[in-house]
């Protein structure tokens, strides 16, 4: 997939497991985008979200080492940063406060993030 939509789109990627990050800091440049901090624990994240104006969007895994991500996302709420679930338990393991958010089921496709990362920004702009 290459749309120029996502280009030099600034996303943090808040994931835990290091082949994971991995694969999707390198899922995330090849659709354009540009990871501005990738997060294995909430505390990074939320120092990430604090010191940089820059954020666009947020991939977040709900599951960091047992520590969920439901404040990351709060945080990113709270500044109307748009995010997304990255997960293995899909939307079932959200709470009430963020069902309807975007999930991409792992594993996911490349072009699976791309489409819901358009999706993302264009529900921004409206």
């Amino acid at each position: 997939m290459t749309d120029n939509t996502l280009s030099g789109r600034r996303v943090l990627l808040v994931e835990d497991e290091m082949i994971i990050a991995m694969l999707l800091e390198d899922m995330l440049d090849d659709l354009g985008c540009c990871v501005v901090a990738t997060a294995s624990r909430p505390a990074q994240a939320l120092a990430a979200i604090e010191s940089a104006d820059l954020i666009e969007a947020a991939v977040l895994d709900l599951n960091l080492d047992g520590q969920m991500s439901f404040g990351v996302a709060d945080a990113l709420a709270e500044r109307g940063i748009p995010f997304l679930f990255a997960t293995g338990y899909g939307d079932a393991g959200l709470t009430e406060r963020h069902r309807g958010r975007p999930v991409l089921q792992k594993p996911f496709q490349r072009d699976d993030l791309g489409r819901t990362l358009q999706t993302l920004f264009a529900s921004k702009q409206r």
